[in-house]
């Protein structure tokens, strides 16, 4: 189990509900961690770069944030009641948790090029035209689970509609296995 020490006074309820669940989550976070070891993070520059900015955020900034709002929630004293304490070490935990997954991440990252396959194959990296039946055109980027974003039209390459048409061209139709059923779409051209 994890011990947590501060240089303080007071002395932490190891019993307390929210210390508890503080150890749990931060227990989940290195787990969570430990497991995308073995497995290579799939990233643009742009999506690169975005990971390390918030790194830097969470690092340079929320850090400190946290550590004032400690400091501040101990200077009124008894801890077992505080839940102003109890809500900066859940921040805490949660800052933390998600440094060592962008650590992580940025630590397993593989730069997709800005590819342009002269072959017009879908890959991770190219831009695609898709239409459903009776739909209207999108226009789709596929990328790496990280930098997955549908609002913005980047599908992971690990989405349903992602794995069902990489290495496929212009012109061809797919069928897609979706929770929502089954869809056709027709590749209309690859960028």
């Amino acid at each position: 189990m994890i011990k947590f020490k501060y240089k303080n006074k007071n002395k932490i309820d190891e019993n307390n509900f929210f210390f508890k669940i503080l150890q749990k989550n931060f227990l989940f976070f290195i787990q969570m961690v430990k497991k995308s070891d073995a497995k290579k993070i799939l990233l643009t520059k742009k999506g690169l770069q975005k990971l390390q900015e918030e790194l830097d955020y969470l690092k340079n900034v929320s850090r400190k944030e946290v550590a004032t709002r400690l400091q501040e929630a101990i200077s009124y004293g008894d801890l077992s009641e505080n839940s102003e304490y109890d809500e900066a070490k859940n921040q805490q935990a949660f800052v933390e948790g998600r440094i060592l997954e962008l650590e992580e991440q940025i630590k397993n990252a593989e730069i997709i090029k800005d590819l342009v396959s002269h072959s017009g194959v879908i890959q991770i990296g190219s831009t695609v035209v898709l239409q459903r039946e009776g739909d209207t055109e999108h226009e789709y980027t596929i990328v790496g689970s990280t930098e997955a974003d549908p609002m913005m039209h980047k599908i992971s390459n690990e989405s349903p509609v992602g794995e069902a048409i990489l290495g496929k061209k212009a012109k061809e139709s797919v069928k897609i296995k979706a929770p929502g059923g089954q869809f056709t779409y027709k590749i209309v051209k690859v960028v």
